[in-house]
């Protein structure tokens, strides 16, 4: 009889105890800050605390994109079969070895692995958020609590669930070898599981203080999604960008290769299901794809950089919103520099994590604007209406 396991269990166990003993700082951090406070102070505390590790997560994995460290252990969730890359040493050295300047490296392997660690700490707290909000929304049912607002266990439901699938995402990006579509789909899963913490974290502290979103104009409050959306959309342009390694396809600016309207290849820029660096016909990318992809990038930047700009001039008109449209209006700046530096200087490292990481800022304000305003119904026209009826009574009156 075969006593030999069909499959071995220990390296993902290694990698879930390792996650868990990385989430247990913060956690205690938390709580032991957080007692005598009420339920959504605490789980406010630990979610902002979540999303700015979350935040670091992101970083974190363009640094390990842009080192090309993605397959630095090309399996998962091990490396070779082992918890570490210390299991790993002789399996490491043999394929640095047949290919020194390949994916494969003793740093690489440590990159990668610590990356994986730190995504397991995240989804432990994210796990233990979706548990303790349960806990909290039942506790709610009692009398002593009747006066808090109650406390919504779905979006911790869904962040969990999203968090699970990022993962899976994860483990295709390594076993699928940087297929650019899944690459591409990880960074915006990441960028949604930061817009979820958000909107966790702004709805527990909007219960513990007792107040609702602000109402503002029916047109502000459509501006503020289309805006969100156009940057979704950008955000994937860029991570098409950085995948398919088209960064330096123009080292120009404003113009690329020195025209207005450089030679593009359309059809096999946004040829999606494509293994890295093959066409369409199976040969490697034509460079005229790779113009493309940059090209459309540049030029949606720049209408993404305009409606950001608007979207700032009319949050002004709202005080409540003033600390969203000053951190918008920064944060674009920063990814107008960190966009030329990648251009004009060959895309460095810092600008390029930078860049990335202003890209996630960006959509982190901008659901904290949608969580701490709401259409107004009828408020806005009312005292619009109003004020026009004194106005005109008043000329009557003089």
């Amino acid at each position: 009889m075969d006593t030999n396991s069909l499959y071995d269990l220990k390296p993902i166990a290694w990698l879930l105890a390792v996650g868990v003993l990385l989430a247990l700082g913060p956690l205690i951090w938390v709580w032991r800050r957080g007692a005598g406070h009420g339920a959504a102070r605490r789980l406010h505390a630990l979610t902002v605390l979540t999303l700015f590790l979350t935040f670091d997560l992101t970083l974190f994995g363009a640094f390990t994109r842009l080192t090309d460290s993605g397959l630095g252990c090309p399996d998962w969730p091990g490396c070779y079969g082992n918890a570490s890359p210390f299991g790993a040493r002789h399996d490491i050295a043999m394929a640095e070895a047949a290919q020194p300047t390949g994916p494969v490296t003793h740093g690489k392997a440590w990159v990668e692995m610590v990356h994986r660690y730190l995504a397991t700490g995240v989804g432990f707290l994210i796990l233990v958020l979706a548990v303790a909000t349960w806990v909290a929304r039942r506790s709610q049912r009692y009398p002593e609590h009747a006066r808090e607002r109650p406390l919504s266990a779905w979006w911790p439901a869904a962040t969990l669930v999203w968090v699970c699938l990022q993962g899976a995402f994860g483990a295709l990006t390594v076993t699928w070898k940087l297929y650019p579509a899944i690459v591409t789909l990880h960074l915006l899963g990441a960028v949604v599981l930061l817009a979820l913490l958000c909107i966790q974290a702004v709805r527990y502290r909007q219960a513990a203080a007792g107040r609702q979103p602000t109402p503002i104009p029916p047109a502000l409050r459509t501006l503020l999604m289309v805006v969100s959306a156009l940057l979704l959309l950008q955000i994937a342009l860029g991570g098409w960008v950085s995948t398919n390694y088209a960064v330096l396809a123009c080292t120009q600016f404003p113009t690329c290769q020195g025209s207005w309207w450089p030679p593009m290849n359309f059809a096999q820029a946004f040829h999606i299901w494509r293994p890295l660096g093959e066409g369409t016909d199976g040969g490697a990318v034509d460079f005229a794809a790779l113009t493309a992809i940059h090209y459309v990038h540049r030029l949606m930047a720049y209408l993404v950089f305009l409606a950001i700009g608007l979207l700032v001039w009319q949050l002004r008109r709202v005080a409540a919103l003033h600390p969203q449209a000053r951190w918008l209006a920064g944060l674009a700046l920063l990814q107008l520099a960190t966009g030329l530096g990648n251009v004009l200087l060959g895309w460095p490292l810092v600008a390029a994590v930078l860049h990335t990481g202003g890209a996630a800022a960006l959509a982190v304000v901008l659901t904290w604007a949608l969580c701490e305003s709401r259409r107004a119904q009828g408020t806005v026209a009312a005292a619009a209406k109003a004020r026009g009826t004194a106005g005109r009574r008043a000329e009557v009156i003089q």
